[in-house]
């Protein structure tokens, strides 16, 4: 079971309710007898809690049964009608991150940028954030102090106190939304009295300060940072609030808010949270385990289904040849893809530089050694030493585990004459004694069979130069790696060259002559580009090879190709674009989740590599450091990167990288609408994907489209609402 706010323990409290007109109804007294009113559902102390877990659970399903049925909201689809797939599809059809197959009423129309004031989408979500802020409204209402002392009840007010803020800012989030979505909506809050009546609409200034003194006024009231429970809001979450708010100030009121914004996201870096070693892990169904995520929505496979969360999320983005298995899910819809705009960000994937080879090892006459790192198997080959000049003369490198003992055989098998030492002096003598290894290590052997004398030297491999951490005088050391039967060493290389070395002394060192793969003994120094690198020297085979393997490649992309084309001629073929495997219903250790139809995978509304990138983004628009701001742009960068290959300069640092940075990081995570309009390239900028307004190559749309419709039944029933532009 996930340590998370109990959303399950919900009463039956009466929020059914039939939209219309904003709502003009809310809150009068029910008539069913079966639905609880304020007066007896407070008079239990309990119920603070259960109502305020209503409040969240309003982000995660969509009534009082999951996954559907008695639903909150009457007349619209439970699935497509959960608030998070509502905020979903909004910000990511709209883009080039997401676009579905399917031909489900006017979903089309995202992608096309075609949508009217009449979409039954657009209507679903705007009615689940005006079911949100009434529902937070009257907790808020019913939790005063005055309310606490009429219940007799005033020992629960600290308690209670810190719920109100919570609810307080869940009603920012969704009023948040309306501001983003739909600018000029209907304004209600607490202070409204209950009964009929219709809202007055605001403004976006208005909102926007309305908004900002909401989470100001709460930041110092709520739980301190990262001191809730999961799942629930505490100062971490007002702070990143407050810096999404900031951040987008100049699109929603025309005022820059650039200092602001900077100043809450440096709050958040430094209080505590941490990026996930582990990309994949903030999306798995043990997400809730990461130190990275600030504020999640909750889902549990158990308890909170629905058709909407990530049940949608992952399972829509299913199909073709994919294994819903692998998803941990049993089963997928097969609608939602990408778009070859979204998996060009980046670029190639990174891999084997330099690849290792056998070179001429095989040709080589041979000598073997069986010993006891092999338990003296004769007709092992692998123990072979070579003669490179087929002189008589063989030389090679043997790992030993442990301190053991071999011999010398011409012919790999126990029946063949076998070579030893009697005396320890370096000789070889027929049938001697086992040749002693003193203690574990990597052993250089030369065999002279000329005069039947033998050499050993332990070794101690590094890899020195100007490109290497420790210069041409500090080897960094390799170590043997079993598996690889080579000699290993992860490093990030700058500019410069290397070369392997033993025992930090010239004596025995190998370069690369002609770049041909093979080393040689004393030959010309390696030079690649600077980046994280896993190199392996093979030793036990002459020619001795050598692997480069860049490390420093983007780790983000969860792109499913097998069976899709990267171009979508048809959209409604779901292998038309790659599909996208990023969130799964699997755990850290590879087990599945509680449930194969509903995942227990939470979804990150705010997490912290969102705000480094934000931060960089903030300097650079506020002309602040530069080299402050790349410091943040690459801790981001390491993470996706597995190191410094990804890191870049100040010199190169500018709003297009972090534009596009933020879908590499951010992609299918709701952000990707509120980023492009920011950067001016949702609608008429010049930046086109395919199918956006339509047409295969994608076109520019109308700018009024940066702001959705206020939905038309809610025009024709308020008096006091205006449409906004261009509907």
């Amino acid at each position: 079971m996930k340590k998370n706010i109990h959303l399950w323990l919900l009463l039956g409290l009466g929020f059914t309710i039939s939209l219309s007109s904003c709502f003009k109804d809310l809150d009068t007294v029910p008539l069913d007898p079966d639905i609880s009113t304020a007066a007896v559902v407070y008079d239990d102390p309990d119920t603070y809690r259960q109502v305020l877990a209503k409040a969240y659970a309003g982000l995660a399903v969509s009534g009082q049964e999951g996954p559907a049925g008695n639903s909150d909201i009457e007349g619209i689809d439970e699935g497509f009608g959960q608030y998070l797939r509502g905020l979903w599809y909004h910000q990511e059809f709209t883009t080039e991150e997401a676009l579905v197959g399917w031909n489900d009423q006017t979903i089309a129309d995202f992608h096309n940028h075609e949508w009217t004031a009449r979409d039954g989408f657009i209507f679903a979500f705007y009615s689940r954030i005006f079911y949100q802020i009434p529902l937070c409204n009257e907790f808020i209402r019913e939790s005063t102090p005055e309310k606490l002392e009429e219940r007799n009840q005033t020992e629960l007010e600290a308690e209670v106190s810190l719920f109100r803020s919570e609810a307080r800012f869940l009603r920012a989030l969704s009023y948040w939304h309306a501001l983003d979505m739909f600018r000029n909506v209907p304004f209600i809050t607490e202070e409204d009295l209950v009964g009929s009546f219709f809202p007055e609409q605001t403004s976006a200034q208005e909102l926007f300060d309305y908004i900002e003194s909401e989470l100001l006024a709460i930041e110092d009231e709520i739980v301190p940072v990262r001191q809730n429970e999961y799942g629930r809001a505490d100062q971490g979450a007002v702070w990143a609030l407050l810096a999404k708010l900031y951040l987008n100030a100049e699109v929603y009121v025309g005022q820059a808010r650039w200092d602001d914004c900077l100043a809450y996201c440096e709050r958040l870096i430094s209080s505590g949270y941490t990026l996930d070693e582990d990309y994949q892990r903030l999306f798995l169904a043990d997400n809730h385990l990461s130190e990275e995520i600030i504020f999640p929505i909750a889902f549990d496979g158990i308890r909170t289904r629905t058709w909407g969360g990530t049940t949608f999320i992952i399972r829509a983005g299913i199909g073709g040849n994919m294994d819903p298995q692998e998803s941990g899910v049993n089963s997928g819809w097969g609608g939602v893809r990408t778009t070859p705009q979204l998996v060009d960000k980046f670029g190639d994937i990174g891999g084997i530089v330099s690849a290792a080879t056998e070179g001429n090892t095989v040709r080589y006459p041979k000598i073997y050694t069986p010993g006891s790192f092999q338990d003296f198997d004769f007709s092992d080959t692998n123990n072979a030493l070579s003669s490179v000049n087929s002189d008589r003369i063989y030389e090679g490198y043997k790992y030993f585990p442990e301190a053991g003992e071999f011999l010398i055989t011409q012919i790999p098998s126990a029946s063949a004459p076998k070579f030893g030492d009697n005396d320890a002096d370096g000789v070889l003598d027929p049938n001697g004694s086992n040749i002693n290894i003193d203690q574990e290590g990597l052993y250089f052997i030369q065999v002279d069979l000329n005069d039947n004398s033998y050499s050993i030297t332990k070794t101690d491999f590094g890899i020195v130069g100007d490109a290497t951490p420790g210069g041409w005088d500090v080897d960094t050391p390799m170590e043997w790696s079993e598996e690889n039967q080579a000699l290993v060493v992860n490093v990030a290389l700058g500019p410069g060259e290397f070369k392997f070395r033993a025992n930090a002394d010239w004596a025995i060192n190998y370069g690369d002559t002609g770049a041909d793969g093979v080393l040689d003994f004393d030959g010309d120094n390696i030079s690649v580009p600077p980046s994280d690198y896993e190199i392996l020297f093979f030793p036990n085979r002459p020619d001795y090879t050598y692997q480069i393997k860049e490390r420093g490649f983007d780790r983000r992309p969860f792109f499913h190709t097998d069976g899709q084309t990267l171009s979508i001629e048809d959209i409604t073929q779901f292998t038309n674009g790659y599909a996208i495997t990023k969130f799964k219903n699997i755990n850290s250790d590879g087990t599945p989740g509680s449930n194969l139809e509903h995942p227990d995978t939470d979804f990150p509304v705010f997490r912290l590599a969102d705000f480094y990138l934000m931060a960089a983004e903030a300097i650079v628009r506020g002309g602040g450091d530069l080299g402050r701001a790349t410091e943040y742009f690459n801790a981001v960068r390491a993470r996706g990167f597995g190191g410094i290959g990804g890191t870049i300069s100040s010199s190169n640092l500018d709003l297009d990288i972090i534009l596009d940075e933020r879908a590499r990081e951010l992609y299918w995570e709701g952000h990707r609408r509120t980023d492009l309009i920011r950067f001016g390239q949702f609608s008429d900028g010049n930046y086109h994907w395919e199918w956006k307004g339509g047409v295969q190559e994608g076109r520019a749309t109308e700018s009024f489209r940066d702001v959705f419709p206020i939905p038309s039944s809610d025009i024709a029933a308020n008096p006091n609402l205006t449409q906004n532009e261009g509907y």
